[in-house]
């Protein structure tokens, strides 16, 4: 029985399509089974509630051979250290009474260097306290994601522009979350792996947002340009929108430790394989057809 979370969410529920498509066993745990696609209805056991829930993770894990974990943010958090530090907390208590042989958790890249990184040091906090467990693990370390672009698609549309606070020409690897779950089903689906490892899903390239801005003009034949805003104007704007400060915070952190190498500490070999989707295909195959609708 394979037990995936997040089953609405952006990796969550393409990895899903991969293991339905495998007629493996499974069952998902939702907030709100009336978003779930039919196909999932059709295919998985369904249980509602929250995956932080003592009560829905021993329901959802009894009996259960893998589990697919996905800590969501919570811009509302007073702390981004500890909202990770409680969200996880009952996972490693249902994961040692149920004895889960496999856990595959969505983490970060840059785990050996990371310092006052944010939301990345948060989730590095996540990735020990689930190994301190002893249940066999992979956390898969990633970079920014490219469908984070899709937050941006109005001002892309109207303006011709995307923001954020990298400097234009300083490059870093993205991928896309369609390649993460694709990555994460395959380990779901494989119940020989043991022992704690980091799978790095870096993506194929390094790419600055000049070069982005670049791809994109040419896949959406038409200028498209990126503006740079100061860290502090972003971190305003974002708690005027109602996150908190300490949640803005971190991801002025996060931005900052990616700009200082966050990403750059290791090669990542056989990038191409692990991570095959180009930001030019993304682009084609993804915002292209996200700006269209």
């Amino acid at each position: 029985m394979i037990v995936v979370t997040t089953p609405t969410g952006s990796i969550g529920h393409q990895a899903l399509e991969h293991l339905i498509r495998a007629d493996a066993p499974l069952r998902v745990i939702a907030r709100d089974p009336s978003r779930l696609p039919a196909a999932v209805h059709e295919h998985a056991e369904v249980v509602k509630g929250a995956s932080h829930d003592p009560a829905v993770l021993a329901e959802a894990l009894a009996g259960a051979d893998s589990l697919l974990w996905v800590m969501p943010p919570d811009p509302a958090a007073a702390s981004v250290h500890a909202h990770a530090i409680a969200f996880t907390g009952p996972l490693c208590d249902a994961i040692t009474a149920h004895r889960v042989p496999r856990v595959v958790g969505v983490s970060s890249l840059g785990r050996a260097v990371a310092r006052h990184a944010g939301q990345i040091s948060a989730v590095f906090a996540m990735d020990h306290l689930i190994e301190s467990t002893g249940v066999h693990y992979r956390s898969l370390g990633m970079p920014g994601f490219m469908d984070n672009m899709l937050w941006q698609l109005e001002p892309i549309r109207s303006q011709g522009v995307f923001f954020g606070s990298l400097p234009a020409d300083r490059k870093s690897p993205a991928c896309a979350t369609r390649d993460i779950a694709a990555v994460a089903a395959g380990l779901l689906l494989d119940p020989t792996w043991t022992g704690q490892e980091t799978v790095a899903v870096p993506g194929p390239e390094d790419l600055s947002p000049d070069d982005m801005a670049r791809v994109m003009s040419e896949e959406l034949g038409r200028p498209i340009g990126y503006r740079r805003l100061p860290a502090q104007a972003l971190q305003a704007s974002m708690v005027e929108r109602g996150m908190t400060q300490a949640w803005a915070q971190g991801l002025t952190d996060m931005t900052a430790a990616v700009e200082a190498g966050l990403y750059d500490a290791e090669p990542y070999p056989d990038r191409a394989t692990t991570s095959p989707t180009t930001f030019r295909t993304w682009c084609r195959e993804v915002l292209r057809p996200a700006l269209g609708a």
